[in-house]
């Protein structure tokens, strides 16, 4: 779950519905800029799919008592989150075995950062499962491979910001992870750079420089905002469930457009 807090209530947005929006952002890039192009279906569905794990979560979200506020995919405890993560690449395995390997890079680099033997296991499974994968693949290539998953990287920034900040925020108020702009991982084809400047134009309009997409994007959030009295009287839980979804039209566009 992905939660912003307001005074009189919580924005929650599943991780699903993040990813789905990650897919329709990165759909957008153009061709000239995406090297092995024959992959690229594999790339987009785990850029799609990324988050697919969370989705049973998600649909019954978990109250932190510590933090009096719903667990967010940042302190969700580590043992289920690994579970959630394995589940999620087990389903895209299934579908599509690049996009898993993609998809299981993507939360390794997640819980490697993390102590402990829960986050040690993980990883040494996603290790033992990308190197099954890659006997499976014909001509793998690393560089290919570095350079979508730096791609799967950045769609999940793209919406993590439009999910993570208010609409049309200024940038001293954004959050902690923008603020900066959008780091890469690895300087992407025909970019030649290592970040990408963003910032809220408007409340509907994300500006954003280098602009590697085909055209202006437009895309709609799917986000529930659930009252704190709510959940005061009737607990996280319920009161979820009685909140119905509002959908939030954004677009991105090209700052030199302006």
């Amino acid at each position: 779950m992905i939660v912003r807090e307001r005074p009189d209530a919580f924005v929650m947005i599943e991780q699903d519905n993040h990813a789905q929006v990650s897919g329709k952002i990165m759909s957008q890039w153009k061709d000239s800029l995406f090297p092995g192009l024959d992959l690229r279906q594999s790339a987009e569905h785990a850029i799609y799919r990324h988050d697919v794990g969370w989705e049973p979560f998600d649909c019954q979200p978990f109250w932190n008592d510590q933090k009096q506020s719903p667990y967010m995919f940042t302190d969700f405890p580590a043992m289920p989150k690994t579970v959630l993560y394995k589940h999620g690449i087990d389903v895209v395995e299934k579908e599509d075995a690049y996009a898993a390997m993609l998809c299981s890079e993507h939360y390794k680099q997640f819980v490697k950062k993390e102590p402990g033997e829960t986050a040690r296991n993980f990883v040494e499974h996603e290790d033992q499962r990308q190197q099954r994968l890659m006997e499976l693949l014909d001509g793998f290539n690393k560089r290919l491979f570095r350079h979508h998953f730096t791609l799967l990287q950045l769609g999940d920034s793209l919406s993590l910001y439009a999910c993570l900040n208010e609409p049309g925020v200024s940038k001293k108020d954004e959050h902690p992870f923008f603020k900066d702009g959008i780091s890469l991982a690895d300087k992407l084809e025909g970019l030649n750079r290592d970040k990408m400047e963003i910032y809220w134009k408007d409340d509907q309009t994300i500006v954003l420089d280098p602009f590697p997409f085909e055209r202006t994007l437009e895309f709609t959030l799917q986000q529930k905002v659930v009252a704190k009295q709510a959940i005061a009287q009737h607990g996280l839980l319920e009161s979820y469930e009685r909140t119905p979804f509002e959908k939030i039209s954004l677009r991105l566009m090209p700052m030199q457009s302006l």
